[in-house]
C-alpha cells in the first residue's frame, strides 16, 4: 500500500499551534480511559483528540472497515494507513462532515489532558537492541580502557537481548528504584540492597504489525512492512547491579524492573519524509542484513531531568535500522508476533551534551552534572522526574511523539 503522506501546506479547521507535536500532518493514535466512557482509542490533532468510538457510532467510521477501536489488536499496517486517511478527511480545513456537526463535535473531540494514556500495546514480547553506536562506543571505553570500544561482533550483526514484556509501563508511571546484587571492586562479598546508580536510556521503539511462521525470514526490503508505528522508550537501567550479573550472559534484573513507553503511537506514513540514508556501515554487512533504500529516520530526541534539558540527540546515531533488526531477529527462523515491542538501545551522539543515559553524561560518576537549579547528579535520585520528547522537523509542522515520563520513588521493603 502507497504511504499515505499529508502535504505540508495542509491544514485542520481545528486550530494547531505551530509547534505542536499533533498537527495534521502526524494524527498518531493511542488508547485511552475518558470518564464515564472506557477504554477506546483516540487520534491526536493540536491539543485535543478524537474519539473514534463516538466517530463509528455517528456513522462517520465504517464499522465493517474499522472493527477494533476499542483497542489496536486486529489491526494491521494497511488498516492503520486507512484508519488515519479517513481521519485526515475529517478534519482537513475543507471538511464539513465534522465540523458542521455542533451536537457530535461536543463529544466526539476530547480535551488531550482530560485523558488517561495506557501504553499502546501490552507488549507479548519485548526486544532491546544496541544500536546507538556512539553509545556503545563510549560504554566500551569506560568499561574496557585497554580494548578498543566496539567489540568484533558490533558492525557486523545488530546485538539484542530479550527483554521482560510484563514490566513496560505507561508514561507518567511511578518508577521503585529496584533492589539488587551489587560488589564494588574492593568488596570482598556481594551485597543486596537498593541500587546506587540508577539510570535512564534514551531509547525508541516500534511495534510489530504482522508476524511471521516460524522458519519464515523477514528481509530487510520487506521489513518495514512488518512495522505498526513507532514510540519512545526509556529502558530504565540499575548500573550497579547490571555492573555485577551481566558477565556472562548480559543484562537481567538491572533492566527487567521497568520499562517506560510513551502512549502516542506515530504511524510510517507520518514519518516518511524524514527518511535519511543513515552513517556508512563499514565494513559491509552480509547480504541478508544490507539496507534497502533510506531505512533511517531523522527524528530529535530530548531528555529533561526535573524540568532542565540535559541531553539532545537524534535518531541518525543509530548504526542499524529497524529494518535491520528485524531481519537480523528472523534470519535464524525465529517468529514475531503482532504486538511485539522492540528497543533501539541508547541513542546518544558524538558530544557529551548528546549522551543519551546517566552512565554517559556523568562518566560513570567521575563527572558529576551540574544543574541549573542547584545541585548535581550522578545518578539519579528519588523524587527525580525524567522526561524524554522527540519531534520530526518538517516544513512548517513537525512530527512529535508527545512524552515518556516516569518519577523515582524509593525501594520498598
Amino acid at each position: 500500500m502507497t504511504p499515505f503522506v499529508v502535504p505540508a501546506d495542509a491544514r485542520s479547521w481545528i486550530e494547531v499551534a505551530p509547534d505542536s507535536d499533533f498537527p495534521i500532518q502526524n494524527l498518531p493514535f493511542a488508547v485511552a480511559v475518558h470518564k464515564g466512557r472506557g477504554e477506546g482509542m483516540v487520534c491526536a490533532i493540536g491539543d485535543f483528540a478524537l474519539d473514534l468510538p463516538v466517530l463509528m457510532e455517528a456513522g462517520l467510521l465504517d464499522e465493517e472497515e474499522f472493527p477494533w477501536l476499542d483497542g489496536f489488536f486486529g489491526l494491521d499496517k494497511d488498516s492503520l494507513s486507512a484508519l488515519r486517511k479517513r481521519i485526515f478527511d475529517l478534519l482537513v480545513d475543507s471538511s464539513s462532515e465534522l465540523k458542521d456537526n455542533a451536537k457530535l463535535r461536543k463529544t466526539a473531540i476530547l480535551d488531550r489532558k482530560s485523558l488517561v494514556l495506557t501504553v499502546p500495546i501490552p507488549p507479548t514480547s519485548f526486544i532491546d537492541f544496541y544500536s546507538g553506536i556512539e553509545h556503545a562506543s563510549n560504554v566500551g571505553k569506560m568499561f574496557r580502557p585497554d580494548m578498543a570500544p566496539l567489540l568484533p561482533n558490533y558492525r557486523h550483526l545488530p546485538v539484542g537481548y530479550n527483554g521482560r514484556s510484563s514490566s513496560v509501563v505507561a508514561s507518567e508511571t511511578k518508577i521503585i528504584r529496584p533492589k539488587g546484587q551489587t560488589k564494588g571492586a574492593d568488596d570482598e562479598m556481594p551485597t543486596y540492597g537498593p541500587t546506587k546508580e540508577m539510570d535512564f536510556e534514551l531509547e525508541m521503539g516500534f511495534y510489530i504489525a504482522e508476524g511471521n511462521e516460524m522458519g519464515k525470514r523477514i528481509n530487510c526490503k520487506a521489513a518495514e512492512e512488518h512495522i505498526l508505528g513507532m514510540v519512545i522508550v526509556n529502558d530504565w537501567s540499575a548500573r550497579d547491579i547490571q555492573r555485577w550479573e551481566y558477565q556472562p550472559l548480559g543484562p537481567f534484573l538491572s533492566k527487567s524492573f521497568a520499562t517506560s513507553v510513551s502512549p502516542w503511537l506515530v504511524t510510517m506514513d507520518a514519518l516518511e519524509p524524514f527518511r535519511i540514508e543513515g552513517m556508512e556501515q563499514d565494513p559491509e554487512v552480509l547480504p541478508h542484513l544490507r539496507r534497502q533504500g533510506q531505512q533511517h529516520f531523522d527524528i530529535a530526541l530530548e531528555v529533561y531531568l526535573n524540568g532542565e534539558k540535559i541531553c539532545e540527540s537524534n535518531t541518525k546515531h543509530l548504526y542499524w535500522s529497524m529494518s535491520q533488526q528485524i531481519a537480523h531477529q528472523t534470519s535464524n527462523g525465529t517468529p514475531i508476533e503482532f504486538g511485539d515491542l522492540y528497543a533501539s538501545g541508547t541513542i546518544s551522539g558524538p558530544e557529551p551534551g548528546s549522551y543519551g543515559s546517566m552512565l554517559e553524561l556523568t562518566w560513570r560518576g567521575a563527572k558529576p552534572l551540574d544543574l541549573a537549579g542547584g545541585g548535581s547528579r550522578t545518578f539519579l535520585e528519588d523524587g527525580d522526574v525524567l522526561t524524554m520528547s522527540a519531534f520530526a522537523q518538517g516544513l512548517g509542522f513537525r512530527i512529535g511523539f508527545g512524552e515518556c515520563s516516569g518519577e523515582i520513588v524509593p525501594a520498598v521493603n
